[in-house]
């Protein structure tokens, strides 16, 4: 899956230290990323003006022994433009190398989390990054944020040996996917299996059973997957605001998955192998 990155070793520890040349600094603006010639941008990269300012590079991780840093300034006025170009930030669901695309996806997450932080929800206040911990604080009530990460189900739905496959209403991504939902207030991971399954095909489950869970920065989720087997009839009620297409596929005949990024897939060759959990 995505996270799989060994031998490479991802770091989250928040050890902030002075950019190198050699680290690598994203520039975002709203879904893009910024690359030179397909290629991440280094410290080397920046303006020499730029450079003489650390305070705009925020640090967010470590890779082996490269940091990796977000650049919190314009970027209209502090790269150099030639050969730069703006990507969709989804490009990283196909980048090699591949741990190269863990990174640009979790630093792509927390530059979503601090665009959307910028103001304190209990006062209203500007905040502040902290200098000890990947938080931010306001320096007018003290409040202090974390970084949010939602908790979201997959299911693998099996009928005998049957899956039930679904395609989303109205999104980019249009493969077969699984049943998938949030975790609502109050609830244990495996009532949100039964309520989302319900939810959105109408279906019942039982035999509940947890089979691995997934970091997915692309939507700031820790995704969890379980089998659960059909309880009763196996006629589809689809939730239509959600889901435009619910069926069910016999092993040999599922439709081939989109690569072994995702817990989605995995967990899908994993049925048509007849190697799920019982």
């Amino acid at each position: 899956m995505i996270q799989d990155i060994f031998p490479h070793k991802f770091d989250n520890a928040f050890l902030p230290r002075e950019p190198r040349d050699s680290d690598i600094v994203f520039l975002f603006e709203g879904t893009d990323v910024f690359l030179k010639e397909d290629q991440f941008l280094t410290f080397a990269d920046m303006a020499p003006e730029l450079k003489e300012n650390s305070q705009q590079y925020l640090y967010l991780f470590q890779i082996d022994d490269t940091a990796f840093f977000y650049l919190k300034t314009d970027i209209a006025m502090d790269i150099e433009k030639q050969k730069v170009t703006k990507q969709p930030f989804f490009i990283f669901r196909k980048y090699e190398p591949s741990y190269l695309a863990y990174a640009g996806i979790v630093a792509y997450n927390l530059y979503q989390w601090y665009e959307k932080h910028k103001f304190c929800g209990h006062c209203g206040g500007t905040m502040i990054f902290s200098e000890r911990e990947r938080a931010l604080i306001c320096p007018s009530c003290e409040e202090t944020v974390y970084p949010t990460i939602s908790p979201a189900v997959i299911v693998a739905v099996t009928n005998k040996e049957k899956l039930l496959l679904t395609k989303y209403t109205g999104r980019a991504y249009t493969n077969y996917a699984l049943v998938a939902g949030f975790t609502e207030i109050g609830e244990t991971l495996e009532e949100t299996v039964i309520r989302e399954v319900k939810e959105e095909v109408g279906l019942k489950v039982k035999n509940v059973r947890y089979y691995k869970n997934q970091p997915w920065p692309f939507t700031g989720t820790l995704l969890v997957g379980f089998y659960a087997d059909l309880d009763g009839n196996d006629e589809i009620q689809l939730e239509e605001e959600e889901l435009k297409e619910g069926t069910w596929f016999v092993r040999d005949e599922i439709p081939p998955t989109e690569g072994t990024i995702s817990l989605t897939a995995e967990m899908i060759e994993i049925f048509r192998e007849g190697k799920e959990p019982k």
